[in-house]
């Protein structure tokens, strides 16, 4: 009996992924037999022959992804702007909207070299390390700190900046809402960008990929609306930031009112908006710091 195509395995594949409601059946099956075949990209268009014992390797990471264990975890990899990083279990796997609040980081840095300026960026929340190694990328002379309170996620940060090749950055394990993180950076940062918890306790993620796989550490924000630790790092955000510097954090699109009104409130927050993802969503505040730092300066949280 003639031995099955590789075309016909990732079709067959593709069809047992969408029986399972996985979002992206076909584009997954090609992944997995990539990731089979150990390179980068499958071409089923001149797909290479089937080497020995192919199909029961494939087989077993299909059944991976079948019980909604998510790609990223059995590829080991994920991509992020330009970057391509390690991700994997108890870390935070970055997900394509946060690219947008990086984007926005990005270019009020870019903005800050052109004037002649050496900016000042930091990331708080930085997982596995997305958002301040695309700053360390795209935007030369950029100085970049990146906080996290997970253990894992600060190793797997230092093991993608150890893999990009890209120039140091300052890396701390620290509660990026603590009143006394990064304390000799007070008043001296020009930009500070989170993707911080903020999922409510009531707002179990649907999606068992992010449900039963991503750490709860990076996805409740804590008290009744989510917002406890995106408000701590608003504070946090107010303290580093010098005069007119740019604070930039994701949120859920239901969010976007609270976390307007939150930085508001403070009276050290300034032009503040709410911008949409690439989709159109509502899906983070971006304010400034107020120019006269000596003004009443409110905490955010309740």
């Amino acid at each position: 009996m003639r031995a099955p195509a590789l075309r016909d395995l990732v079709r067959g594949a593709a069809r047992v992924l969408e029986e399972a409601g996985v979002p992206s059946p076909a584009h997954d099956a090609a992944a997995l037999a990539a990731r089979a075949l150990g390179v980068d990209r499958l071409d089923l268009v001149l797909p290479p022959p089937v080497p020995a014992g192919f199909a029961g390797t494939y087989a077993e990471l299909v059944e991976r992804r079948r019980r909604r264990e998510p790609l990223q975890h059995i590829v080991g990899t994920t991509g992020f702007r330009h970057l391509v990083l390690a991700v994997e279990a108890g870390v935070f796997v970055p997900r394509p909207e946060t690219e947008s609040v990086a984007q926005v980081a990005i270019d009020e840095a870019q903005l800050l070299v052109r004037r002649g300026e050496s900016p000042a960026v930091v990331d708080l929340c930085c997982g596995a390390g997305g958002i301040a190694l695309s700053v360390a990328l795209e935007v030369p002379g950029a100085t970049v700190t990146a906080v996290d309170l997970s253990a894992e996620a600060v190793d797997l940060t230092r093991r993608n900046h150890a893999a990009s090749g890209l120039p140091p950055i300052r890396l701390e394990q620290g509660d990026a809402t603590a009143s006394d993180v990064l304390a000799d950076l007070d008043g001296a940062v020009d930009v500070v960008v989170s993707n911080p918890p903020y999922i409510p306790p009531d707002a179990v993620p649907t999606e068992p990929e992010v449900r039963d796989h991503d750490p709860d550490l990076a996805l409740y924000g804590g008290g009744l609306d989510g917002l406890e630790v995106p408000r701590g790092v608003m504070t946090t955000a107010i303290r580093l930031l010098r005069p007119g510097g740019l604070l930039v954090m994701e949120h859920a699109e239901v969010q976007a009112a609270a976390l307007r009104e939150a930085a508001a409130a403070t009276s050290a927050l300034v032009d503040v908006r709410t911008m949409p993802d690439l989709a159109g969503r509502d899906r983070m505040v971006v304010a400034r710091r107020r120019r006269d730092r000596g003004a009443d300066v409110k905490d955010s949280r309740p």
